[in-house]
């Protein structure tokens, strides 16, 4: 089992930033692939990005790329999400998640283990 517990949320002005981050328990991070989704209101569960379990490998949603930076420091059991440039449309919950078989997947049922989520509001 895999706990994960994500923070860093909050509200920010268009074209500010914000750092997320997932702390992770109860197996061995570094055996885990790790991603980031997020979730408008009334639409589906979205993929960001996601990282491979020694953080040299990673890939991005074509709306995110150039904006967005993954990484993982797997001593402290935690990766990260930096969104700079943020935008209106970026206003979601995120979802950190974890994959076994560290896939880079972008669809959600790639990952067994989800965190809680933490709310993204971008004004404009």
């Amino acid at each position: 089992q895999v706990h994960l517990v994500e923070s860093g949320g909050g509200l920010v002005q268009a074209g500010g930033s914000l750092r997320l981050s997932c702390a992770a328990s109860g197996r061995t991070f570094n055996i885990l692939g790790m991603a980031w989704f997020r979730q408008a209101p009334g639409k589906e569960r979205e993929f960001v990005t996601a990282i491979n379990r020694i953080g040299d490998h990673t890939h991005y949603a074509d709306s995110v790329k150039g904006r967005f930076t993954v990484s993982r420091d797997n001593a402290r059991n935690t990766v990260y999400l930096q969104m700079n440039s943020l935008k209106a449309e970026d206003t979601s919950v995120y979802y950190c998640a974890a994959d076994l078989r560290n896939s880079l997947a972008t669809t959600p049922t790639s990952y067994e283990f989800w965190g809680q989520g933490t709310q993204v509001t971008v004004s404009s």
